[in-house]
């Protein structure tokens, strides 16, 4: 039996793997439009995100205003970095915190939008642990020829 389950899991191993830069990039793509939409959002109704980040949210440790900037920075950067495969850890790493962040700040989303902040949270960590993959820039640079930087 033990064989079986070792010959079964081998070919699914096999199966599988050549798929696996597709299931990065796809984890990659999807968080990236969902927090970069966000940000568009933002930017577009400023007055509304001002008043949103003064009245509603309730960022830990930054003053509201600074945190409207910030946060949406961040949705409009990171979600760049994170679509190209660039830098790929450290903006899954710091969109992962945003998200977090965002949960703690608008507890209106914990009966609303609990389950997409699960699922990003989720995505961000897959490209956390494994990287961009193979269809990425991260990998580009990896495969470049080194050369010094005092050449």
């Amino acid at each position: 039996m033990k064989n079986i389950v070792q010959q079964i899991d081998r070919l699914a191993e096999r199966a599988t793997e050549p798929l696996i830069p597709l299931l990065l990039l796809f984890t990659r793509l999807w968080v990236a439009w969902v927090f970069f939409n966000a940000g568009l959002i933002k930017y577009a109704s400023w007055d509304s995100t001002l008043y949103l980040f003064e009245f509603e949210y309730q960022v830990p440790l930054l003053p509201w205003k600074w945190a409207a900037y910030l946060g949406t920075g961040a949705e409009l950067i990171l979600p760049a970095f994170l679509a190209l495969g660039l830098l790929t850890r450290p903006a899954a790493l710091a969109l992962f915190a945003f998200n977090a962040i965002a949960v703690v700040s608008y507890p209106l989303l914990w009966e609303r939008g609990f389950f997409d902040h699960q699922l990003w949270g989720m995505m961000l960590l897959v490209n956390l642990f494994w990287g961009a993959g193979e269809v990425s820039l991260d990998q580009l640079f990896r495969r470049a020829p080194k050369q010094s930087l005092l050449e």
